[in-house]
């Protein structure tokens, strides 16, 4: 800010031992080791189940960004309720639950409600009594069956591979089209549309009006 008048020229030292305020980040390698470590050690501490919880399958916010999935952060209770799972058994057998989503699409709902069914019906759940086996746990030859999951996410999505359509050969018709014609033409009936219906539902009722008398 500029001297006022006549007062004091101001001598601000902004960066006075700028050497106590910086921060540097060499530790970061190390903290990647680290997690790692972590990761490593957890999975042989909760072997054979997995590090990881299912997630959903959502579509990114925006017009913009609609066309990508991803993984979000939980199932809907709605999504639960329809595979027929309790919150409570959700958590208990890896599933993550988010209690603020909501279901807008019925395609995407489906589409959960089909990877719970799936996730269920590969799951397999260990006896809390090995003595008294309930109904829906695991015998002791599928137990000896069961391996820890390989790899960071539980169902992980599938990239989708794009094919290029073969080159086609363009119509003389639609060649020879005026296009800047075509689209004054939409624009237009789609500006005057509904001064054109009134008109018309206007002109009907004039003409059954005469035509009565």
């Amino acid at each position: 800010m500029p001297a006022h008048r006549n007062g004091m020229i101001p001598n601000a030292h902004l960066r006075k031992d700028w050497q106590k305020m910086i921060k540097t980040w060499f530790k970061q390698p190390f903290r990647a080791q680290r997690r790692h470590a972590n990761r490593v050690a957890k999975a042989h501490r909760i072997a054979p189940r997995p590090l990881g919880r299912l997630r959903p399958v959502v579509r990114c916010p925006t017009k913009k960004h609609n066309r990508i999935t991803r993984l979000g952060r939980g199932f809907t209770l709605h999504e639960l309720r329809m595979a027929k799972i309790s919150r409570t058994e959700a958590k208990s057998i890896g599933i993550a639950v988010d209690h603020r989503r909501r279901s807008k699409s019925h395609e995407a709902m489906q589409a959960n409600i089909r990877r719970l069914r799936v996730y269920k019906s590969k799951l397999i759940l260990f006896p809390k009594n090995p003595k008294k086996v309930k109904k829906g746990e695991a015998s002791a030859e599928e137990c000896k069956m069961a391996t820890q999951l390989a790899g960071k996410r539980i169902m992980p999505l599938q990239k989708l591979k794009f094919t290029l359509d073969p080159p086609q050969v363009i119509d003389p018709k639609i060649r020879k089209a005026d296009i800047y014609s075509i689209l004054v033409d939409a624009r237009s009936t789609a500006n005057k549309w509904g001064m054109r219906a009134k008109k018309a539902r206007e002109a009907a009722e004039e003409a059954n009006v005469i035509g009565k008398k």
